[in-house]
């Protein structure tokens, strides 16, 4: 069973150790004692609680997908020639990086500070563990 120390799971959530012991003190997150003493978190309770943490800024576009995997957030960069161009978006933690014309940029009118959606669907996604698990 995997535990994260509470340094580790502030890491993991992107909040600061203090806010992970007030969730603590507070009964949001149950600690346990490592072979070493240290206080952790299990793994399998993290997990739901980041997800019952994570919050999804709001869809500004209010247009109905099928693909699930929507990242709001500002462009951040657009390099772009006469046919293509690279667009990178700062969502969250998260950066996002789309390729697309140039034609594209122009129509929504991509530049750093417009608010944008990167939408993902994808058949394949590759899921790595640390350590190379085998």
């Amino acid at each position: 069973m995997p535990q994260f120390r509470l340094s580790e799971a502030a890491r993991l959530l992107g909040v600061s150790d203090d806010t992970v012991r007030r969730w603590v003190r507070a009964g949001r997150l149950s600690v346990a004692a490592d072979a070493a003493g240290r206080q952790v978190v299990d793994g399998a309770e993290l997990a739901g609680f980041a997800r019952g943490f994570a919050e999804d800024a709001p869809d500004p576009s209010g247009v109905g997908r099928s693909a699930r995997n929507r990242f709001v957030g500002l462009v951040t960069e657009v390099v772009a020639d006469t046919v293509m161009a690279k667009v990178e978006l700062q969502c969250g933690p998260h950066r996002v990086t789309s390729l697309m014309t140039a034609d594209a940029v122009t129509e929504l009118d991509l530049r750093p500070g417009v608010l944008a959606v990167a939408v993902v669907k994808a058949t394949h996604v590759v899921v790595e563990t640390p350590g190379g698990a085998r």
